[in-house]
């Protein structure tokens, strides 16, 4: 307890120095792993069986995490291009790496097949804490975030595939059976996710709970508990997990807020535990020359020739402009998926599994730190930038025996809702301003209070009228006072407003 305490807190105040270099903390994370090893803190740890166990429950962790801060309204129009991108990029990106490896690097077929399928998916976790601190627009982040949250169940199913025929087995019903498979499996996921997504939401929205903490574990749990199901029914639990998080995220659920928070600490705890492992699992005196000059090697081909190809086939049918093309080939970044998914051919005994393990690990450190600190810079050079004011948090508290919400706002910095008087909100009827707290002063307002950027707001509304009164903030947000006829819409009907 002792030495896990100090390990974590050394973790949690190294994520600030990944931050200041625009590095993914996680790669400082394994580092620290790889550090603790050498020094022998602890017990030689070299069980890739256990590693691979571990991994897949970080994962899950880190897709819900992912799926529960994810906004649909932002994603829905990027899912078609993402999804190709998981699903047939993938494929292509994987064709391209095993020719280049076989034919190129000399490396086995099978080797280099499984190099090209562990090393093809982008990371939900790097892509999660590197893109969101650079303003993208809305579609290109969502395609990257969205990808990435999906592309894991393919990609899993088909490098435990090539493991198994790598290590002597058969390719039951032939390629097209395996497609059926992994066609049928990603289906089936889709779908437990969504029921489980939407009774769970249905569930959350209506039950009172003691204590408002229990919601945040509850609906990590619930999306936990999406994953066990489709692993139970044979079906993808990595897509049902992330399909799953998505709905619960976007479900009007209570405490939202405090909800966000948590699993974005459940998220660092799952990243931490994880990248440290395999740090531990690692053995840097067994790395050779040839591992690295085979690992710059085949990461260069990856970043430069294989993952541009993947974008192409996949983003030119949705006419992406050809600068968020390059941005989106440049901003695949590896992680800890291919790491975990290097574990799977040596849990499966394949040969030559460490030394792909080997190889792969400094394809992930080397292109992590090429890639990661450059985006904003790509970003802006390739005119990809969006700046826009950032957007309202809300919070919502249930208060079941009146049928209202308590709403609390914060007005952040770029927010139009600056010098905007409360009566300007045209609010819903019987929705109400109940306080401001301003400088930790709190008073009661008036129509012509005029609202501050670091304001927070107490609204009590009716439960009906919640979905209307967090959209005209949101408008007035990003509009200012005359968003109803900046967007050309009405967002409440005329009987609604005060």
């Amino acid at each position: 307890m002792l030495v896990g305490s100090v390990v974590a807190l050394i973790a949690i105040i190294s994520s600030r120095i990944g931050t200041r270099l625009g590095l993914p903390s996680l790669l400082l994370f394994l580092l620290l792993g790889m550090a603790i090893d050498v020094s022998h803190v602890f017990p030689s740890f070299n069980d890739a069986e256990l590693a691979h166990s571990l991994g897949f429950a970080a994962l899950v962790l880190i897709l819900a995490e992912g799926g529960l801060t994810t906004r649909w309204v932002e994603i829905r129009g990027a899912i078609p291009v993402a999804g190709l991108l998981a699903t047939v990029g993938t494929l292509v990106s994987v064709g391209v790496m095993w020719a280049f490896g076989t034919f190129v690097l000399g490396l086995d077929p099978w080797l280099a097949a499984l190099l090209g399928a562990v090393c093809s998916p982008t990371d939900s976790a790097a892509v999660f804490s590197v893109l969101r601190r650079v303003p993208l627009p809305a579609r290109l982040r969502s395609t990257l975030e969205a990808e990435s949250g999906l592309n894991d169940a393919p990609t899993v199913l088909l490098v435990a595939e090539l493991s198994r025929l790598a290590a002597g087995g058969h390719l039951d019903g032939g390629v097209p059976g395996f497609v059926a498979m992994v066609l049928f499996e990603l289906a089936a996921g889709v779908f437990v996710g969504i029921v489980l997504g939407w009774f769970g939401v249905k569930l959350l929205r209506n039950i009172a709970l003691p204590s408002s903490g229990l919601y945040p574990i509850a609906t990590v749990f619930w999306a936990v508990l999406a994953y066990g199901v489709g692993t139970a029914v044979h079906a993808s639990g990595f897509a049902a997990v992330y399909v799953c998080a998505v709905l619960l995220g976007n479900g009007r659920l209570p405490h939202r807020v405090a909800t966000r928070s948590f699993v974005e600490g459940i998220g660092w705890i799952a990243q931490i535990g994880l990248f440290v492992m395999l740090g531990l699992l690692a053995t840097p005196a067994r790395i050779t020359l040839y591992a690295v000059l085979v690992a710059l090697a085949a990461g260069l081909f990856l970043t430069l020739v294989a993952r541009p190809l993947s974008v192409l086939a996949c983003a030119s049918w949705f006419k992406v402009p050809w600068r968020q093309q390059a941005f989106l080939s440049w901003a695949g970044l590896r992680g800890a998926v291919p790491i975990i998914l290097a574990t799977v051919p040596m849990v499966e005994q394949v040969p030559g599994a460490e030394g792909l393990f080997d190889i792969v690990l400094v394809i992930v450190v080397v292109f992590t730190l090429l890639q990661a600190p450059t985006l904003p810079r790509v970003a802006k050079w390739l005119s990809v930038i969006e700046h826009s004011p950032t957007d309202v948090e809300v919070e919502v508290a249930p208060m079941e025996q009146i049928a209202a919400d308590l709403l609390q706002i914060r007005i952040p910095e770029g927010s139009r809702l600056h010098n905007v008087e409360v009566a300007e909100l045209r609010l819903p009827r019987d929705t109400v301003v109940s306080l401001v707290i301003r400088d930790g002063t709190p008073f009661t307002p008036h129509g012509q209070t005029a609202l501050q950027v670091g304001d927070e707001l107490l609204i009590v509304t009716p439960a009906r009228f919640r979905e209307q009164v967090e959209e005209r903030l949101r408008e007035v947000g990003q509009y200012g006072r005359l968003a109803k006829w900046r967007r050309g819409l009405d967002p409440q009907s005329e009987e609604d407003l005060d």
